[in-house]
């Protein structure tokens, strides 16, 4: 918070110092009121070849099918500056990619070692534990991405998601709800990612809410869910009118039948079991 010239002339110094360093990043944001005015993101961009030779993996890594280019370039990085805690994490999303998913644990967990407060390789190492159904594993790293980050990043969120995504795996109903509760409540800005996860996460806060027994919380989820268009999900009509339906009942509302019966229809058989028993 403050003046215009005092936001860029401070951006600028931070700019002009961040040149004399090899690898690491700033984000930098300018608020007034909790809106974001400005936002920038601090980084060496010299000459040297380990910095030129991390920026160009970096870039590559977003163009299709030159993933072997990528690695080239930040294995060059790492040689140049083997503490590149940076090049280590991109290298391991890399492997990810591939699906060389020992060789992305070993880029992660050095990249964590070189540089413990960068919330990054904790994702990465998080999402590889949870493949390997190592969700004890995932839920700490995650909490690691989330502590070492803040709500203006986007990382923030995803590191809320996955987490609660993990909870759920062990059907830790209650351990997932926390972060669901805040990822449903959220708003996010335009272009956000997280915004297109929006609808996933209050579908399934309002069915860890339906287990943890907060039926009128749970009701009010799954009628938030029938207002959200657009979603990376693939949940279909008939589990949200289901699942609203279930709410209504367990709420001791009327109207679960019409859901149940709309659900019925549409071929759900939890549904069609639900109305047998009624």
């Amino acid at each position: 918070q403050g003046s215009e010239k005092s936001w860029k002339n401070t951006l600028s110094l931070l700019e002009y110092i961040a040149q004399f360093a090899v690898a690491g990043n700033m984000g930098a944001w300018m608020t007034e009121e909790g809106k974001i005015l400005h936002h920038g993101v601090v980084e060496p961009n010299s000459d040297r070849v380990a910095v030129q030779a991390y920026i160009k993996g970096r870039e590559l890594m977003n163009e299709e099918g030159r993933e072997d280019e990528a690695m080239a370039a930040l294995n060059k990085a790492i040689e140049k500056y083997e503490r590149h805690a940076q090049a280590y994490e991109r290298r391991g999303n890399i492997n990810f990619i591939l699906k060389n998913y020992q060789d992305a644990l070993y880029d992660y967990s050095k990249s964590i070692d070189l540089n413990p407060a960068n919330p990054e390789p904790y994702m990465g190492r998080g999402k590889v534990y949870l493949l390997d159904d190592k969700f004890d594993e995932a839920i700490k790293d995650f909490e690691m991405a989330i502590k070492n980050s803040i709500p203006l990043q986007p990382i923030y969120w995803k590191a809320r998601r996955m987490k609660a995504n993990a909870h759920l795996s062990q059907q830790d109903y209650q351990g997932a709800v926390q972060d669901l509760k805040f990822y449903s409540k959220r708003r996010f800005k335009i272009g956000d990612p997280n915004q297109l996860w929006k609808r996933w996460a209050t579908f399934n806060y309002g069915k860890a809410l339906l287990e943890t027994g907060e039926h009128k919380e749970a009701l009010a989820a799954f009628e938030n869910v029938m207002k959200i268009e657009e979603g990376n999900d693939d949940i279909k009509q008939a589990d949200k009118l289901y699942y609203r339906g279930l709410a209504l009942k367990k709420a001791g509302k009327s109207g679960f039948r019409k859901d149940l019966k709309e659900a019925a229809k549409m071929g759900s058989e939890q549904a069609t079991s639900l109305l047998a028993e009624i």
